[in-house]
C-alpha cells in the first residue's frame, strides 16, 4: 500500500511539473491572434504529452525513437525545472520596476532558450568527451618482481542506446594509448540490458583492449537483463573480460585482484570471507561498484579499492548531493593502508549530459615497496 501511495504521489507531482513547463512554454510562444490558435494549442498539448511520457512509452513498446526522445526530454525537463523559477522571479521583479511587459516576456523567453541550448550543448560535450584523471599510489607491500603497475580503470559505461558503439570505441582507443598493465571495470558496463551491447557489436570493440595482465570487471546495479546471471557474465567474457563475481585471482603470483558483487545483491559475501586464503602479505586490489564500507575494506587489509556508481552527481546540483552521501564520491582518499579511487564514470544514466561532472578514464600509477 505504501509503494502504491508513493507511486501515485510521484505521478501527480511529475504531472504538475510537466504542466508548469508546458504552461511556461505556451505563455511565451503562443500566437497573439490567429484563426488557428485553438488548433495549435491542441497540437502543443498532444506533443507535450507524448514527449513527456516518451521514456515510459519507449520501455513499454520498445520503440528506439521514444527511448532517444525520452533521454533528451529528461535533460530538457531537468534544466527547465531549475531555470524557469529563476526566470519567472526575474520577470516579476522587472515588472515591479515597470519594465514594458512585452519586452520582459520577449527577453526572458530568449534568455531561457539560449540558456537551455547552451547547457545541453555543454553537458553533451562533457558526456561524450572523456578526460583522463591520473593518480599516484605508493603501496607499502612488495609485489615480487613487479615494482610498478599502470592501472587503467573505467566505471559506469552504461553501454546501450546512447552510450553506444562510438563511445565504446573512444574508450578502447584511449585505454590502448595509455598502454595499461591491467584494466579494471568496477561495474555498470551495461545500461539495464545486454541487447544493445551485443546488437551494436560493442562486445567486439571491448575485446580489442590490450593490456599486459588482462581486463577484469565486477558487476554493478545496472548490470542486469531478463535472462540468467550466467548469460550476462558470458557476454562480458566474450568481450575478453574476466568477471569477478565475489571472486579473486592472483596475478603473476604477485598481487590479488578481488571483485565484489554489487551492494544490491543480497547474496554477496562479506569482505572478510572473500579474503580467506588470500596472501595478505602481497597487495590486494578490490573492485566494488558502490563506494561504501571503506572502513571495512581498510580493517580487512585491502590496499586499493576502485569504485564508481556516483557519477559525481552527473548533473548539478547532483554533485552536492553525492558529496554529502559518500565518504568520497569522486577522486582519491587514503585511510591508513587503504587507497580508494572513485570514478565519475565514463558513460551516463538517463539524460545524455554532464554538468558539474565529466566523463572520465582513470589512470592509477602504483608503486610497490621493494
Amino acid at each position: 500500500m505504501g509503494f502504491v501511495l508513493i507511486g501515485i504521489i510521484s505521478i501527480l507531482l511529475y504531472g504538475a511539473l510537466v504542466y508548469y513547463v508546458g504552461w511556461s512554454g505556451w505563455s511565451w510562444f503562443q500566437p497573439k491572434e490567429s484563426p488557428y490558435k485553438r488548433k495549435i494549442k491542441i497540437l502543443y498539448i498532444i506533443t507535450l504529452t507524448i514527449v513527456s511520457t516518451s521514456f515510459i512509452l519507449g520501455r513499454v513498446f520498445g520503440f528506439v525513437l521514444f527511448n532517444i526522445l525520452g533521454a533528451y526530454w529528461m535533460a530538457l525537463f531537468y534544466l527547465l525545472i531549475i531555470i524557469l523559477p529563476v526566470v519567472h522571479l526575474t520577470a516579476w521583479l522587472l515588472r515591479l520596476a515597470r519594465a514594458p511587459h512585452h519586452h520582459v516576456k520577449k527577453w526572458t523567453g530568449i534568455v531561457t532558450l539560449v540558456l537551455v541550448i547552451s547547457l545541453i550543448s555543454y553537458g553533451s560535450y562533457n558526456a561524450f568527451s572523456p578526460v583522463v584523471s591520473s593518480y599516484e599510489v605508493n603501496m607499502d607491500k612488495p609485489a615480487d618482481d613487479i615494482r610498478e603497475l599502470n592501472i587503467i580503470m573505467a566505471s559506469d559505461m552504461h553501454f546501450g542506446l546512447l552510450s553506444n558503439r562510438d563511445h565504446a570505441e573512444r574508450l578502447v582507443k584511449e585505454i590502448n594509448m595509455l598502454q595499461p598493465d591491467i584494466v579494471l571495470f568496477p561495474g555498470d558496463v551495461f545500461d539495464d540490458d545486454i541487447e544493445q551491447y551485443t546488437d551494436q557489436g560493442i562486445n567486439e570493440v571491448m575485446a580489442s583492449i590490450q593490456s599486459t595482465y588482462g581486463v577484469y570487471a565486477s558487476l554493478g546495479n545496472h548490470d542486469k537483463h531478463e535472462g540468467t546471471m550466467e548469460q550476462l557474465i558470458k557476454v562480458l567474457e566474450d568481450s575478453n573480460m574476466e568477471v569477478l563475481y565475489d571472486e579473486s585471482v592472483m596475478i603473476e603470483d604477485s598481487f590479488t585482484i578481488l571483485g565484489r558483487k554489487d551492494l544490491t545483491d543480497h547474496n554477496r559475501l562479506p569482505v572478510s570471507t572473500l579474503l580467506e586464503g588470500i596472501d595478505m602479505s602481497k597487495p590486494v586490489i578490490m573492485l566494488d561498484h558502490q563506494p561504501y564500507e571503506l572502513d571495512i575494506a581498510q580493517q580487512n587489509g585491502v590496499d586499493l579499492l576502485v569504485a564508481g556508481h556516483t557519477h559525481r552527481g552527473q548533473v548539478f546540483p547532483g554533485n552536492l548531493i553525492t558529496n554529502s552521501i559518500y565518504e568520497v564520491d569522486w577522486g582519491y582518499l587514503q585511510k591508513e593502508q587503504l587507497h580508494t579511487v572513485v570514478s565519475s564514470g565514463f558513460g551516463f544514466w538517463g539524460p545524455p549530459i554532464r554538468i558539474g561532472s565529466r566523463s572520465e578514464i582513470v589512470q592509477i600509477g602504483v608503486t610497490f615497496r621493494e
